[in-house]
């Protein structure tokens, strides 16, 4: 497994090794130990599995705040997609700047978000499919958005027309109005 490292303490991509024939190829996904072996030491207790039908469909800027907070493990099994995760740990010497990576299942890459973190992707293939492991449950009463084209933040989203959201999304708060409930422990 290939692990790199961002400009974004704690955010990380990972590239599992894939074994390939003229069959196709076999990926192991996510294996704690060799996470551990790479100093990441998360324990996963739920997977999501989301399609999006068109292309340009964007979710987030999603978090979940303590006491049910999230690390997330984040690929793409269909399609293609742009993962944007944004610093929200107060305190972080890069708080408020975001990175962003194309995951696609093609080039198998996983973005590992840590608690501290929004997350979001916008769709750039029709049919794209996000599979991600959570480190702690859904709680409903610790869901929060930021809106995802906030200036305050600057996303650069590469959209090729205007972006397809839900609700929440589309009424999702401002940044300057955002009090995180996260604290930078670096």
């Amino acid at each position: 497994m290939q692990v790199e490292l961002t400009p974004l303490a704690g955010l990380m991509i990972l590239t599992p090794d894939r074994f390939a024939d003229d069959r196709g190829f076999f990926s192991e996904s996510w294996n704690q130990a060799r996470l551990r072996e790479h100093g990441i030491d998360v324990e996963f207790v739920q997977d999501n599995h989301s399609l999006s039908r068109q292309t340009g469909t964007v979710r987030g800027l999603h978090f979940q705040a303590p006491p049910h907070a999230q690390d997330k493990l984040v690929r793409c099994g269909r399609g293609r997609l742009y993962d944007i995760a944004v610093d929200i740990r107060r305190g972080s010497p890069t708080y408020g700047s975001w990175f962003g990576t194309e995951l696609s299942a093609e080039n198998g890459r996983q973005m590992l978000v840590p608690k501290g973190f929004l997350h979001g992707f916008a769709t750039c293939e029709p049919d794209t499919e996000i599979c991600y492991k959570c480190s702690d449950y859904y709680a409903p009463e610790c869901d929060g958005a930021v809106r995802f084209d906030d200036p305050d933040i600057g996303i650069d989203w590469a959209l090729n027309g205007p972006a397809i959201l839900s609700a929440k999304d589309e009424h999702a708060q401002r940044f300057a109005d955002f009090d995180t409930p996260f604290v930078w422990e670096g």
